[in-house]
Formats: structure tokens, C-alpha cells, sequence
């Protein structure tokens, strides 16, 4: 999947493995994580693939940068990645494979597990607002009204994803402190 969101990525543009680290928290951040070496690792096992191209601008009292480019190859890629029929919904969850389990622990552990969730998607609801300044400042970066539709319908989701496992995450304190009373 990373594979793919960078060949997303580079399809608007060319960019550094840098810009693209920035590029990365700024829009994808929201709903698919990777470090930065996950990202570099993927652009060198890309390039060997045919799927991206570099070239090296150099650059006076500071180091060359690679600046990165997708391939036809990429993005004939990427469209079949997009066009594919059947998505996957369901999907592991750390998440819930821990909670499957937390039997085992006391219910007190338990309840500030919950509530670690609660405050963690409380935090990110907070930022909601940036996240939406930020699919809309990408909006000019493309040019494109269409294609930022689909990135403000991806942010609507993940901020209805992280309110959905709030509720969730109440809905568990409040059964484990009626079971503990």
C-alpha cells in the first residue's frame, strides 16, 4: 500500500524523498502511517522496479538531492492498483486483537486502556481543522477540483472513523464499570 500511495504522490508531481515525507503527513498521514526510512526504503525498491525515475540536482553549500519521478510503468501501475474491483473493508486490527484479549487484565488496566483511546481520538478530532486546511491547500498544488473532492471525502472518513471509535471506546468504559459494579 505504500508502494501505492507514493506512485500517488508522484503522480502529481515530481518531488524529493523529502518533500514527499512532508507531503506524506500532510494528506496521507491522516489514514496510512510510515516512517521516513519506510518511505525511502520504498523509492529505492521503486526505482530498481521500473516504477519511478531520479535525477540528481545539485545543490551549492548543501548536499545533491534526488528528486523523484513516476514512470509510465508507475503509473500504469497505479491505475490497475486503482482499478481494482473488490477492496478489502475488513482488515487486521491491532486494536481489536488487544481488546479481543484484555480479559486477562484487570478491569481497572482496562478502563484507562479505553480512555487512552478516548484522549487519542480527541486529540485528533482537534486537529480536524488542519486536516481539512491541508486537503484544501493540495487542492492548488493539483489544480484539479475532482481529485481534491476525493481527498476531502478521505478526510471526512477519517474524521467519522476516529468519532465512531470514541463512541466505541465510551461504550466500553461505560460496559466494564456496569459489569465491575
Amino acid at each position: 500500500m505504500l508502494k501505492h500511495g507514493i506512485l500517488g504522490l508522484l503522480n502529481y508531481g515530481e518531488q524529493t524523498g523529502y518533500e514527499l515525507m512532508g507531503t506524506f503527513r500532510d494528506s496521507l498521514h491522516y489514514f496510512w502511517t510510515a516512517q521516513t526510512s519506510q518511505i525511502y526504503r520504498e523509492l529505492k525498491t521503486l526505482k530498481e522496479k521500473g516504477l519511478v525515475d531520479s535525477r540528481t540536482e545539485t545543490q551549492e553549500g548543501r548536499p545533491n538531492k534526488n528528486v523523484f519521478s513516476i514512470t509510465e510503468a508507475g503509473r500504469q501501475e497505479l491505475l490497475c492498483w486503482l482499478r481494482q474491483e473488490k477492496t478489502e473493508v475488513a482488515g487486521n486490527s491491532p486494536l481489536l486483537m488487544q481488546t479481543f484479549f484484555r480479559g486477562m487484565l484487570p478491569p481497572e488496566e482496562n478502563i484507562r486502556f479505553f480512555e487512552a483511546i478516548v484522549a487519542d481520538c480527541d486529540e485528533f478530532l482537534r486537529s480536524a481543522g488542519q486536516i481539512f486546511c491541508a486537503a484544501e491547500g493540495y487542492q492548488q498544488y493539483v489544480g484539479d477540483p475532482m481529485q481534491a473532492l476525493y481527498w476531502k471525502m478521505t478526510v471526512e472518513f477519517g474524521v467519522m472513523y476516529m468519532q465512531m471509535i470514541r463512541t466505541w471506546a465510551e461504550k466500553c468504559i461505560q460496559e466494564i464499570r456496569e459489569v465491575m459494579a
